[in-house]
């Protein structure tokens, strides 16, 4: 008898998400299968060393245009990552590993830390995080909680 696959869960294209490790409550994210890697709106990056490992800080402005309730927040920098806006520019980001939750569930994810002040959402999640378990729904919107 072969074990019974698990379902995958739905999503919308337009999700509310937290960042435990970053103290963000919650987040609006624009779900983009068309991206490999997620990206998340920082401002007045700084980086620096922590017992000789990289590190940045970083502000987040969680809500789309709105600059009340900037979240000041820290992480440890696994690398950087040449990415391709939309629009076609090639630009190197730092790369963060943490935590996201939502439907009740929390997994790390790998996330970008750029500009996002014309885009649309503050947040994007791209492909990589939707890898395991998680099916895309573009007609729907706001299928998880909002914490």
């Amino acid at each position: 008898m072969s074990p019974r696959k698990k379902s995958p869960t739905i999503v919308g294209w337009r999700e509310w998400i937290s960042l435990p490790d970053l103290g963000v409550e919650q987040i609006k994210v624009k779900v983009d299968t068309g991206a490999r890697s997620s990206a998340l709106h920082a401002f007045g990056m700084k980086r620096f060393r922590r017992r000789g490992v990289s590190w940045i800080r970083f502000w987040v402005h969680p809500f789309q245009r709105n600059a009340e309730g900037e979240v000041l927040a820290e992480a440890k920098v696994i690398g950087e990552r040449k990415v391709r806006s939309s629009s076609g520019v090639v630009t190197l980001r730092p790369v963060i590993v943490t935590r996201i939750g939502w439907f009740g569930k929390e997994r790390e994810i790998e996330l970008t830390l750029t500009r996002r002040d014309s885009m649309g959402f503050r947040m994007l999640l791209g492909r990589e995080a939707l890898r395991g378990g998680y099916v895309v729904d573009a007609g729907r919107s706001f299928l998880g909680d909002r914490r």
